[in-house]
């Protein structure tokens, strides 16, 4: 298979794994403002805010790959950058699978008892790990694991429609994160829940609104420009501005995800834990979203710079 036809599978695939995270960090989100949400026993909403620390994680994990794209290969197709889509995919099953245990038990402990809640939970993460980890590697032989692997620095010049394809598959995988996060944002306004949060929640709640609608508008941006401006006909300008506009729509994203963590946090445990959970969760969209992708493109001009010149010594 071509290496840009893979690439492009990959971000394929890890777009149907976020439409799923979707709709587990919609009802993370919009649980703790349900009319029943505090009749939970305190350990059931201790875990729920537990699983949607883990859904931020894996949301995070899954939306990297088009920043990692953008930033570091400029939108060029290589080997390395479909290793990344890879591994960062893989590590975020681990905490969708934990999370989805997380949020069975809490339904089935309210529907049954604890010993029901704990069961199903427990059943619902062993499965979810068994066809996403154990089933794949018992399929996978040797000879296929040194096949996927062999040519890690392999590259190769991409046609101008594939990074446009592969630009706007991107911005479809950072779109659903930012309509369920949106989505929630509006609803718990209309909620009796919500009146009931402190006056600062319910500013940092407004400002993360207008944050995610600013994502959603960069977002979907470079369709209407590529429609209006050129025609849907491919253009080098078309592939620069669209890259410029979804790798800024994660900025404001990651900045509402994290002020809206705030507010749930706030509301389950408290406000001085809200604000510990807010900030580690936009550190964590920061860094895979930025610090990761400029680093390793530093790291690369670092290395190409010493292949054309010569590694200096220390001394030097």
């Amino acid at each position: 298979m071509e290496l840009s036809q893979k690439v492009k599978t990959a971000l394929d695939e890890a777009r149907m794994l976020i439409l799923g995270v979707q709709i587990l960090l919609g009802f993370q989100l919009r649980g703790a403002f349900s009319e029943a949400y505090q009749d939970l026993p305190v350990h059931a909403r201790h875990l729920d805010g537990l699983g949607l620390i883990l859904m931020v994680c894996a949301v995070a994990l899954l939306i990297a790959p088009g920043p990692y794209h953008r930033i570091v290969e400029g939108g060029e197709d290589s080997e390395e950058l479909h290793g990344v889509v890879t591994v960062l995919a893989d590590l975020a099953l681990l905490p969708f699978a934990l999370a989805l245990g997380i949020d069975v038990f809490v339904i089935f402990e309210r529907i049954g008892n604890t010993a029901i809640g704990i069961a199903g939970g427990v059943t619902a993460t062993f499965v979810a790990l068994g066809f996403w980890y154990a089933l794949p590697w018992l399929a996978v032989g040797a000879s296929e694991r040194a096949m996927t692997q062999k040519q890690p620095n392999a590259r190769q010049k991409t046609p101008l429609h594939a990074k446009i394809e592969q630009m706007l598959t991107e911005a479809r995988m950072i779109l659903p994160g930012a309509q369920a996060l949106f989505g929630f944002q509006l609803a718990i306004v209309l909620t009796h829940a919500f009146e009931g949060l402190p006056d600062g929640s319910k500013i940092v709640h407004a400002v993360s609104i207008g944050l995610v609608a600013l994502s959603v508008m960069l977002l979907m941006a470079p369709a209407a420009y590529h429609r209006i401006v050129f025609a849907g006909e491919d253009s080098p300008a078309m592939h620069r501005v669209g890259s410029i506009l979804i790798t800024a729509a994660t900025l404001p994203l990651a900045l509402g995800l994290a002020g809206d963590v705030y507010v749930v946090f706030g509301k389950i445990v408290g406000p001085h834990t809200g604000v510990w959970a807010g900030a580690l969760s936009l550190v964590l969209l920061l860094a895979l979203w930025y610090a990761f992708p400029l680093i390793a493109a530093r790291l690369r001009r670092r290395t190409a710079a010493g292949q054309r010149y010569g590694n200096p010594s220390p001394a030097e």
